[in-house]
């Protein structure tokens, strides 16, 4: 059973920056596309970004496109998403996903393993 969790998150100012990471348990390394899902109150799942092992390709959503920036340590089994540039618009909880395979997911629907995610605050 894969087991995803957050880390990071929190609150900070308009133009600020913060750092989620995700630890992974549970898969064989590399089997798994990852990704990050917030959810702001009264609004729907929206995927962020996502990132492929296998091919090492990467999804940004249209909102988020040159302030966000996905990596993977490959020694640790962890993924991270690099916020800057912050905006009122971002706050929301964000979530570590993930689903089996090499294929790039980048909807939010994709996924089939959750974390518990962590809030974040912009103001």
């Amino acid at each position: 059973q894969v087991q995803l969790v957050e880390s990071g998150g929190g609150s900070v100012q308009a133009g600020g920056s913060l750092r989620l990471s995700c630890a992974s348990s549970g898969s064989i390394y590399g089997t798994l596309c990852m990704g990050w899902v917030r959810q702001a109150p009264g609004k729907e799942r929206e995927g962020v970004a996502a990132i492929s092992p296998a091919s090492g390709r990467r999804y940004y959503g249209d909102s988020v496109k040159g302030r966000f920036t996905i990596s993977q340590d490959n020694a640790k089994n962890t993924v991270s998403l690099e916020m800057n540039s912050l905006k009122p618009e971002d706050t929301a909880t964000y979530y570590c996903a993930a689903r089996e395979g090499p294929t790039l997911r980048t909807r939010s629907t994709d996924y089939n393993y959750w974390g518990q995610g962590t809030q974040v605050t912009v103001s």
